[in-house]
């Protein structure tokens, strides 16, 4: 049995999205299901995650996002 997960971002960011994975050569529904295939097998993330010890919370989720999507960018930038 399969069923469908889902989330909601920005418009920017579902474009951007499948516009990388299609320049990977692989759609984003692949890319989710690798992710989640990759999250199940490492039993979490398969990748460091750690909060900093002197890190401050975001005040929003808003500055969460734009955070994360100039973060986003500048690996992407690095990559090219």
């Amino acid at each position: 049995m399969t069923i469908q997960v889902s989330t909601r971002v920005s418009d920017q960011q579902a474009e951007q999205f499948r516009d990388t994975a299609a320049r990977l050569g692989t759609t984003a529904s692949d890319v989710l299901r690798m992710f989640i295939t990759s999250f199940n097998a490492a039993g979490g993330f398969p990748y460091a995650v750690r909060v900093r010890q002197d890190a401050e919370p975001f005040d929003s989720e808003r500055e969460a996002t734009d955070f994360a999507d100039a973060m986003s960018m500048r690996m992407l930038d690095e990559t090219r």
